[in-house]
């Protein structure tokens, strides 16, 4: 018996009625099966593409600051940031590894805030020759909304997440993107 081809039957308790053909299971034509797999594995390919390109453009769509305080002008210039990274006007950034609190005290209140923890602290030379902070490497970043459409963000130089605005080495003004 020919293993490449397999007969399928009626089941053994229903007979085969006239006129009905058997099917040949196996004899179809191995270029056709090669292509429709083919297809198959190039549409979900395709897919993962889409899903993994779209997911990438999401994550670089860093916020756009325009610099309002005049050390935010003198230093930093305009910002981008996410949660991923604060990148200054000159090209220079801090990349962050966490987000270590979502609250955080200014000038005794408490209010909803971005906290993050600086992957590898440092002191960027910014604007004019400037630094960030000027008093040692930034550790720790906090934003916050600073009024009607702006945003204040501040760093800090010190080994544990801050907890008030009264620990900040520097602090910048920022309009909110449009």
């Amino acid at each position: 018996m020919n293993m490449a081809h397999r007969w399928l039957k009626a089941p053994q308790n229903e007979p085969v009625r006239s006129g009905e053909k058997m099917r040949c299971m196996g004899s179809a034509n191995p270029l056709m099966l090669f292509s429709r797999d083919l297809k198959l594995r190039s549409l979900i390919l395709s897919s993962l593409l889409t899903i993994l390109s779209t997911s990438g453009a999401l994550a670089q769509q860093a916020d756009h600051y325009i610099a309002m305080s005049n050390t935010a002008m003198s230093v930093t210039g305009d910002v981008w940031l996410d949660d991923f990274s604060i990148k200054f006007e000159n090209g220079e950034s801090l990349e962050f590894s966490d987000l270590v609190a979502d609250h955080f005290s200014v000038d005794g209140r408490n209010v909803p805030a971005s906290v993050y923890r600086v992957k590898e602290p440092g002191d960027p030379e910014l604007q004019n020759g400037n630094q960030l902070c000027g008093a040692g490497d930034v550790t720790f970043v906090a934003s916050w909304a600073d009024g009607s459409e702006s945003t204040a963000i501040a760093v800090f130089n010190g080994k544990r997440a801050p907890r008030s605005s009264n620990e900040m080495c520097a602090l910048y003004t920022y309009e909110d993107p449009k």
